[in-house]
């Protein structure tokens, strides 16, 4: 019975590596080859294979050698399964998956530290037109928490809002709010009269589909898009001096 437990690391470079000799010999390898040519001892090989095939990856069989038949000393030979090629095929997705989010995040960080010092209306005019274009979950989500983060920036300059300013920089850590809070921050920016109406009314728009998206995304990426948010609100959302807020004069 195959289990959905994700691979380890090593697990992963073995059967990939495994499929390489699969493919090169097109046939079924014996245990003993598969640890010759992984640079592995022959337990390790076969305890391996054995631990990959419970997982539905690999499956083995008995052959007898040469071509002949009836009774003989048989050997097990091992075969990944369908299933292992369409695993490595999602890893590899998966792998870029992580680059591309990497370079999101870093190109999305670099824009708002050069706003600090040149402005951030033109980032924001960017994200607001290319959402609609936006088809991958992880970079529409990065895009649109950014947007409503700079208009709640623009909403919260020159008011108290210090305890708005703390929750949204612990967004997704326990016990403080999740990421759909940010969808309810959209409806309370078309209401607000600091906010520009036409940024006010693109984010409300996207509301349902931030909800629809965020519902898709695995606990994996949640976390990701969460800690991602929580960077972007430390950039934006920072209290003006922290001695401000420790230090009261005696009243």
């Amino acid at each position: 019975m195959t289990t959905k437990r994700p691979l380890t690391r090593r697990q992963q470079e073995f059967l990939t590596r495994f499929l390489d000799l699969y493919r090169e010999v097109d046939a079924p390898v014996h245990y003993a080859e598969v640890a010759r040519r992984l640079g592995l001892g022959k337990i390790t090989a076969y305890e391996m294979l054995r631990l990959l095939e419970e997982r539905g990856l690999v499956r083995s069989e008995f052959r007898l050698p040469g071509r002949r038949r009836g009774p003989g000393r048989a050997s097990v030979v091992f075969a990944p399964t369908e299933e292992a090629d369409e695993i490595l095929r999602e890893l590899a997705g998966r792998s870029a998956e992580t680059e591309d989010w990497e370079a999101i995040k870093t190109h999305i960080l670099e824009r708002l530290r050069q706003g600090e010092t040149e402005g951030y209306e033109d980032l924001l005019n960017d994200l607001l037109l290319r959402l609609p274009a936006r088809h991958r979950p992880l970079q529409y989500m990065a895009e649109l928490t950014t947007a409503i983060l700079l208009a709640v920036r623009t909403w919260l300059e020159g008011i108290p809002g210090q305890r708005l300013r703390r929750r949204l920089q612990r967004i997704g850590l326990p016990g403080e709010p999740g990421l759909s809070v940010l969808a309810g921050l959209s409806l309370a920016l078309e209401m607000a009269e600091r906010v520009n109406r036409r940024i006010a009314t693109a984010l409300l728009g996207e509301a349902g589909r931030y909800h629809r998206t965020l519902q898709t995304l695995s606990e994996e990426n949640r976390r990701s898009l969460a800690a991602f948010v929580r960077q972007v609100a430390r950039l934006l959302c920072a209290e003006d001096t922290p001695a401000q807020e420790e230090h009261h004069p005696s009243s």
